[in-house]
């Protein structure tokens, strides 16, 4: 789950060396935080945050399939 974050992340900035998940484990599931350059924190959300409300769908299918939850963050 965290490669499929990073996949699309690199993808849409225009920094992805700059591009950093880190992913923590509670007691609801996974947390991944994902980290951009602050110039390309607008590209990773997109408008009305529909690029982020996207990667947070895909997550939450691909959590699904592995049987656990996962929330993304965007820091």
């Amino acid at each position: 789950m965290k490669e499929l974050i990073e996949y699309i992340a690199k993808s849409i900035v225009d920094k992805p060396e700059e591009v950093r998940v880190t992913e923590e484990a509670t007691e609801d599931g996974i947390v991944l935080k994902l980290e951009v350059a602050p110039e390309d924190t607008g590209k990773v959300i997109g408008k009305e945050g529909r690029i982020a409300k996207a990667m947070r769908t895909l997550l939450r299918v691909a959590a699904i399939r592995k049987g656990t939850r996962a929330t993304l963050e965007i820091v």
